[in-house]
């Protein structure tokens, strides 16, 4: 593919090398040859930019002059996600349902669906067009699914959950495990609360790997518009996600908790229930959160606090023990 196509394809401006440069394949900076294209996005990169035996870099629109072709971008980043997607093109799925596959009469399958070995669709189950469920994909009773799902082996969505357009689940994904509830009777035995909510997830959410999203005891859980899970995320019952937000790996909400819209919660984030983290906020991994977050804020440490006390917080902790000795000399002299 020439490199005057994909700038055009990525809305990027060539510069420092031909239009008629052919580009094989794309590669990370550091592992590029001639032929190949690949990004620069994070400043630490910076210098390999200018080493890389890449044909071409993507950029950004101020990024330094380098003698190495570069496609100027005003966010490299996406550019490089769609530029990936001019070289690469995954597996795609005929429609027709394996002779393993059970199906019960009452389900409906919309149109050209594709239905792989052992996958279970249960009574009562309504799936749009263009679904692809790879093998053993189970899917409970009453559930209702928008068109263009796509869910890998052994992902299973619990009865009467409902998920909307483009949702895409990966490997081992559960929507609609029971949630984790339990009341202690009077001879300290602890009672299962039947669970008799369900999980709403609504169009262009992914959850992927080992993701578990737990059914409400009464009422519902839901995942937002384009909000992205990543993997081994627990979601409590009765929580809600907001729209485009991205939950990292290892995170868990306890039961009933509030996440707002374009929230970002790193690595193995933990919140404990009856929690509202507002609009925009932004946990850094491990932060442990008990409380309230504001709208916008940046917090972390166990418990949370703001992200730049936190710092000082932490370079204090590295002087402890210079001050513990400057103390114990003040206690000294009294």
């Amino acid at each position: 593919m020439k490199l005057s196509d994909i700038a055009k394809a990525l809305d990027a401006r060539l510069e420092n090398a031909s239009p008629e440069t052919e580009i094989t394949a794309v590669a990370g900076i550091e592992h590029a040859s001639p032929g190949q294209l690949t990004f620069v996005s994070n400043p630490k990169y910076n210098a390999a930019a200018k080493s890389t035996k890449a044909s071409a870099v993507i950029v950004a629109e101020n990024f330094p002059a380098i003698s190495t072709g570069m496609l100027r971008s005003q966010n490299p980043y996406l550019a490089w996600a769609k530029a990936i997607e001019l070289f690469y093109q995954p597996p795609r799925y005929a429609p027709g349902v394996h002779p393993t596959a059970v199906v019960h009469p009452k389900a409906k399958l919309g149109k050209n669906a594709h239905l792989g070995p052992y996958v279970v669709i249960d009574e009562g189950v309504v799936i749009g067009d263009k679904a692809v469920l790879l093998a053993h994909v189970v899917i409970y009773r009453g559930v209702t699914i928008g068109n263009n799902f796509f869910a890998h082996a052994h992902a299973v969505v619990r009865e009467f959950c409902h998920l909307g357009d483009d949702v895409l689940l990966q490997n081992g994904a559960i929507v609609g495990c029971d949630g984790f509830g339990f009341a202690k009777d009077d001879d300290a035995h602890w009672h299962k609360i039947v669970q008799s909510g369900n999980v709403v997830v609504e169009s262009d959410a992914e959850l992927q790997a080992n993701t578990c999203i737990d059914r409400a005891s009464i009422g519902e859980t839901r995942i937002g518009r384009g909000a992205k899970l990543d993997n081994l995320v627990h979601i409590g019952h009765s929580c809600t996600i907001g729209h485009d937000t991205l939950v990292c790996a290892q995170v868990g909400l306890a039961g009933t908790t509030d996440v707002g819209n374009n929230v970002i919660l790193a690595g193995q984030v933990g919140v404990s229930g009856h929690v509202k983290i507002g609009d925009g906020a932004i946990a850094i991994a491990q932060s442990g959160i008990p409380h309230d977050v504001p709208a916008g804020a940046m917090v972390s440490g166990a418990p949370a606090i703001d992200h730049k006390l936190w710092l000082k917080c932490c370079a204090a902790y590295a002087r402890l023990p210079e001050i513990a000795k400057a103390v114990r000399k003040l206690s000294e002299r009294e």
